[in-house]
């Protein structure tokens, strides 16, 4: 997803020409694809010293490029081109220097940022003599080198004193920047917190845009859905509200360029803005609020799959949460390990939605319409949740009672913070499935 921890990738598509040219894409290793463009670019009888800066550059304006979503934010099928006037000089089929082999070897995991910065800087690079640039001088490596320089020395020459090289990052797989469902007012996850974080950004550019709310992070709440619907206008979309790929997609490609994350003088991604929300990646022995979560959708679930069993809902994720995910991968044809990465959480949210369409008016009643509630909300349901605040109130002498409206607003946002406290639930003043469900529990408890 974007606005993660980077990873080297397993592979890397190319396009063999220039981004709009009718040209062939191939998928390769991305060592590989590292150990051609350095055999092409560099020469393999260069000092030790040249030959690791240059491929520490090499590698991270690659990885700039797929941490960026560069190409296929605009649409692209591919994560960089062949083209040396805009990326990198790949020769499909090449054969490469062993020399420059061993050295992609051993500092394969490893690439540049900057202070501060999570990620792969953009290291231009040129080779100095025919062409200059702002970036790194391939020739001029050569002649540092021979003055003994040290390759972090030689970067630091001509990118500045506060880079640094980031090594063993961990390996992976591409994954799509898009989350694969629609988001819209009501939804929370990772990928609302993401959505949160580039249109605040942007913003700042596009003053007509309204500026989110820090908080609640992760809640497509009405501050959200204004600037997403602003946002939408701005840039000739449909203004629904509704982020699908193709706004996800220009919000990151707008992102990218008011950062200037593909650019040397980059305002970077900074630890706060990959901070998360919800665990990314749930499995056996985690435990805490959001296994909670999980376990209540589960729980939802498979009221019409008999083979997930029935949890308790305790934050524990135990043998029989192991075996519920599982059961669940295994009926919605996803990789069955266990594991509540993000393919899963996102299913997880589209199977409760698609289920609770399906129930009658009658059977709705009660049941978390998979909507989290915030300030600025109206409708039956929340109605439905200030009467259930309202008789709370009836029950413990600690909450306060609440004017049944309809409209979400500051009283009732109190009102919920002051339950959640009694509950011992997280205090946002939203009503997720967590805060509903005790909501409910107190219901069914008089």
């Amino acid at each position: 997803m974007a606005l993660g921890t980077p990873m080297i990738p397993r592979t890397i598509t190319i396009h063999l020409g220039t981004p709009k040219a009718a040209a062939r894409n191939v998928t390769v290793p991305f060592r590989d694809y590292l150990k051609n463009v350095a055999s092409s670019e560099i020469y393999p009888t260069w000092p030790e010293s040249a030959l690791r800066a240059n491929i520490y550059a090499i590698t991270s304006f690659a990885l700039n490029r797929v941490y960026t979503h560069f190409y296929r934010a605009q649409g692209y099928a591919f994560d960089i081109t062949s083209s040396t006037s805009y990326d990198q000089a790949f020769i499909h089929g090449r054969a490469v220097y062993d020399s420059i082999s061993r050295v992609v070897d051993e500092q394969f995991n490893s690439y540049i940022v900057r202070q501060g910065h999570i990620e792969p800087m953009f290291a231009s690079y040129c080779n100095g003599t025919t062409a200059r640039c702002n970036g790194l001088s391939q020739w001029g490596s050569y002649n540092l080198a021979n003055q003994n320089y040290t390759p972090i020395r030689i970067l630091r020459h001509f990118y500045g004193n506060n880079v640094e090289i980031v090594t063993d990052a961990p390996e992976g797989d591409i994954m799509p920047s898009y989350p694969g469902r629609l988001l819209r007012r009501g939804d929370q996850g990772e990928d609302v917190r993401t959505v949160q974080t580039m249109v605040r950004r942007i913003a700042r550019n596009f003053p007509a845009i309204p500026v989110v709310a820090v908080s609640p992070a992760g809640v497509f709440n009405g501050d959200t859905d204004a600037a997403v619907r602003m946002f939408q206008r701005v840039m000739g979309l449909t203004s629904d509200g509704i982020v699908g790929s193709n706004t996800w997609y220009r919000l990151l490609s707008i992102f990218n360029a008011v950062k200037h994350l593909n650019e040397l003088d980059s305002e970077g991604i900074r630890p706060a803005d990959i901070e998360t929300v919800f665990s990314s990646n749930l499995r056996l022995g985690d435990v805490g609020v959001d296994v909670m979560i999980i376990q209540s959708y589960l729980n939802f679930i498979a009221t019409h799959h008999a083979e997930i069993p029935y949890l308790c809902v305790d934050g524990i994720f135990g043998l029989t949460t192991d075996q519920a995910v599982r059961a669940f991968q295994q009926a919605y044809d996803l990789k069955v390990d266990g594991v509540v990465g993000r393919e899963t959480f996102n299913r997880l949210m589209s199977a409760y939605s698609e289920i609770y369409r399906t129930l009658s008016a009658e059977q709705r009643y009660l049941v978390f319409p998979n909507y989290a509630f915030s300030q600025g909300d109206t409708g039956e349901n929340v109605r439905l949740i200030q009467i259930m605040l309202d008789e709370a109130a009836g029950l413990n002498p600690a909450l306060q009672p609440l004017a049944i409206n309809g409209i979400y607003d500051a009283a009732t946002t109190i009102a919920v913070r002051d339950f959640q406290r009694a509950s011992n639930l997280i205090i946002s003043g939203d009503v997720d499935i967590l805060t509903w469900n005790a909501l409910v529990e107190d219901q069914e408890g008089t």
